[in-house]
């Protein structure tokens, strides 16, 4: 029986792609259950053995062929659950190129969906019985969405299995389109191909160093990266169980997914920064006191800043229940690379570095002592691993950066997806980077800057974040940590820092979502005063405005990431939920709407086309 593979045994089995690997485990391990569903978090709802995924698989897959589907692209529109599993491999199954998406919410805008099915030109739609009526209803009110074919996977009465043909399919091929959830910009479909997934399930194994004996536990978003090749694909690819939950059960109870930690015994799972972090904010010591941890070996985070803090505090508030901090594994990857680049090797030790953050102004690296109250502390994202390449360039001269100095992250290796559906330009520009002066071959741009130490990467912003303030480099995430912690009004990991142009000068916006328990007691003077303060303690800067809103309302992408474009662009146009929002100035606190003529005369440049 495989368990997981190198390349050889594979081989060995004409094993090389998923589709491969599902009718194998469909054949040689038919009862196994591959994935168990908690519909609330709490309560199984359904199951999936390796036979019956194969089974639903090669019947969507048929209808695929039917219809004449193959090498088209086929939209997912499912809620979290097996339904999208089956659909997502039912679509391997047909050679279909599958686009996975969130289908919308009541009276939720349609326009990040009909950008996607409009790039990806999608000629296929696939949901559940439940879905189809209202979503094709709303798709068919929509201008180019209603030339869309429909069909509910989960019909029984559409089972043409026995009519499926092995789709031709190899490491080339194309698998699938991951939309980037659009923390930076506009989405864009990253093409994956069966080759990309392979090679970064095996990058994953060696990290995390699951086995067959391994359990899973995710609530992360199947339509995300994170969730789809981590939470899916991975514990296929090494032959463990995998139980799942919807992100909302999460969201709405984060104590859901400690219990469930603990009653499946799961030995690997993880997710954002703000996973562990809400954790810290909700779980009581009571609940702290019903949960097993001990089991927990790969606590996996990233899709976000990593910060020291939660890791060290979340440790030491569930080290009684069994948690050791050694199981942390804080990793690197983004959906250009399929999922991971980097990650920590299992039972290696967390590393954490302690900078001069003024050093790190002029992209500098500077180790000082612990006790220094301007360190910051930046914590290791692991190693490459599997003939990957990672360097760091400096992103103006295209030349590598020097030790200890900060610079722009470029990847090579077959984990490397295929470019950015129908984007020559971009993909050119992004994926076939080259160094100034070497033959070094084509690199990835991450667009994200770092360093490394002994082959440690270390992450310490993104470029298009990275604010300019009177010739100092400044990120966002430190301004934004010194703003959360300010006041315990100020809802944690919820908040955005970025810069606009006033009079000729960079100047910092700050907006912060306030803690629902402070919305009817709110002291804004007493708020935005310690803001002020401690911003100019802690990074020398004033701030030209501070925007406190409503809980829940900031921004964020699919993973929990910040949108900070979309932040700057609603305190532009004033589309912010906005509870108060105050301008400071040398004279004193001045109500930001006397300032508004200042933000439409810059709003005046942007839409003239004007350098901002």
């Amino acid at each position: 029986m495989i368990a997981y593979f190198t390349d050889a045994i594979a081989a060995g089995h004409g094993i090389s792609t998923f589709v491969d690997l599902l009718c194998y485990r469909a054949q040689s391990q038919p009862d196994q259950i591959a994935y168990t569903f908690l519909q609330n978090g709490e309560t199984v709802s359904g199951t999936l053995t390796y036979q019956t995924l194969d089974r639903r698989a090669r019947a969507i897959a048929a209808q695929l062929q039917h219809l004449n589907a193959t090498g088209s692209r086929g939209l997912l529109l499912y809620p979290p659950g097996l339904d999208f599993i089956a659909a997502f491999f039912g679509c391997l199954y047909a050679g279909v190129v599958a686009v996975p998406a969130y289908p919308p919410r009541r009276n939720q805008s349609m326009a990040r969906l009909h950008a996607i099915v409009a790039d990806a030109q999608a000629e296929f739609a696939l949901t559940t019985t439940d879905l189809l009526a209202e979503t094709e209803r709303r798709f068919a009110e929509e201008t180019g969405l209603s030339d869309l074919r429909w069909l509910a996977t989960d019909d029984p009465l559409n089972d043409r299995s026995p009519d499926w043909q092995m789709p031709d399919v190899n490491g080339d091929t194309l698998a699938f389109l991951q939309y980037t959830s659009g923390s930076t910009g506009t989405p864009k479909g990253v093409m994956v191909s069966h080759g990309n997934l392979w090679h970064n399930s095996a990058v994953i194994q060696q990290s995390f160093a699951d086995t067959p004996q391994s359990q899973g536990v995710s609530w992360l978003p199947p339509y995300h990266d994170m969730g789809l090749i981590g939470g899916v694909l991975q514990p296929l690819y090494v032959g463990a169980p995998m139980v799942l939950m919807p992100p909302v059960a999460f969201l709405q109870k984060p104590l859901r997914w400690l219990q469930a930690i603990s009653r499946f015994k799961a030995t690997t799972s993880g997710g954002p920064n703000f996973a562990y972090d809400l954790c810290l904010r909700k779980v009581t010591p009571e609940q702290r006191a019903t949960l097993d941890l001990s089991s927990w070996n790969v606590a996996f985070t990233g899709a976000e800043p990593v910060r020291a803090e939660t890791l060290e505090r979340f440790a030491e508030l569930f080290e009684p229940c069994g948690f050791r901090d050694r199981a942390f594994h804080p990793c690197y990857g983004m959906a250009e690379t399929t999922l991971m680049v980097s990650g920590r090797l299992n039972m290696n030790p967390l590393i954490v570095q302690r900078l001069d953050a003024h050093a790190l102004e002029t992209n500098r690296v500077v180790p000082v002592d612990r006790d220094r109250s301007d360190a910051r502390s930046i914590v290791g994202c692991g190693q490459s691993s599997l003939d990957q390449t990672v360097l760091i360039v400096n992103p103006d001269t295209l030349q590598p950066c020097s030790d200890r100095q900060v610079g722009e992250i470029w990847v090579s290796g077959a984990s490397v997806a295929q470019g950015y559906w129908n984007r020559a330009e971009q993909t050119q520009e992004v994926f076939h980077a080259r160094l100034a002066e070497a033959d070094a071959g084509n690199f990835l741009r991450t667009g994200d800057l770092g360093f490394l130490h002994d082959g440690e990467l270390f992450i310490t912003g993104r470029i298009k974040d990275l604010m300019i303030i009177r010739g100092q480099n400044h990120y966002p995430q430190d301004i934004e940590m010194t703003v959360e912690k300010s006041h315990p009004a100020l809802r944690p990991g919820c908040g955005a820092a970025f810069t606009v142009e006033i009079k000729g000068e960079e100047r910092l916006v700050v907006v912060q979502e306030v803690d629902r328990n402070y919305l009817r007691k709110l002291n804004v003077k007493e708020i935005t005063g310690n803001i002020s303060q401690a911003i100019a303690a802690q990074h020398g800067l004033q701030i030209y405005a501070t925007v406190l809103i409503k809980t829940g309302s900031i921004p964020k992408t699919s993973s929990g990431k910040i949108q900070r474009y979309a932040c700057r662009s609603g305190f532009l146009n004033g589309s912010l939920n906005v509870m108060e929002d105050w301008s400071e100035s040398p004279q004193g606190k001045i109500k930001f709407q006397n300032l508004r003529s200042e933000v439409d005369s810059l709003l005046q440049k942007v839409s003239a086309g004007k350098p901002h």
